[in-house]
């Protein structure tokens, strides 16, 4: 199964760039799981403002998803998971066959109900509110912590 990432915002050069590139490196590096890569897409951000903003945003991002694929996104009102719970997630959606599943982050307005509602799941880091370079990094690490527990690498420490 093919994972990407699919993200409002272009993250410039610089530290969060290079911590991003090394997680998803780590990611392409580990085989025989069923998984592969880290594919990156970015969305550039809408000019509007408010809901306005996120529906645009919102348009941009599904018109961008590749077909077939399933989506799960990363949202501040999404759920909280532990590591070994996300991992179980892209466990079952490898082994029900999908054949691509997108994760999703929105911008500074967050995702628009119509993303979250195409989502098979929605996810939080938690309460406070992140900027969206580091909810990418974020989601990058625990895609590669996620891969880590299926394989029983000892990255992740339960």
């Amino acid at each position: 199964m093919k994972l990407g990432l699919i993200c409002v915002g272009r993250l410039k050069a610089g530290p969060e760039r290079e911590l991003f590139a090394r997680y998803a490196e780590r990611i392409r590096a580990l085989r025989r799981l069923g998984l592969e890569g880290l594919e990156l897409k970015e969305i550039d951000e809408s000019k509007a403002s408010g809901a306005e903003r996120a529906s645009r945003e919102a348009m941009e991002l599904l018109a961008a998803l590749p077909a077939e694929s399933r989506l799960a996104a990363f949202d501040e009102r999404g759920r909280p998971e532990t590591s070994a719970a996300f991992a179980q997630f892209i466990a079952s959606e490898r082994d029900r066959g999908c054949k691509a599943l997108w994760f999703a982050i929105g911008g500074a307005e967050g995702l628009d109900e119509s993303v979250r509602a195409r989502a098979t799941a929605v996810f939080s880091f938690g309460a406070m509110t992140l900027p969206h370079q580091l909810a990418r990094i974020l989601a990058a690490e625990q895609i590669y912590r996620a891969m880590t527990i299926l394989s029983g690498h000892p990255y992740h420490r339960a």
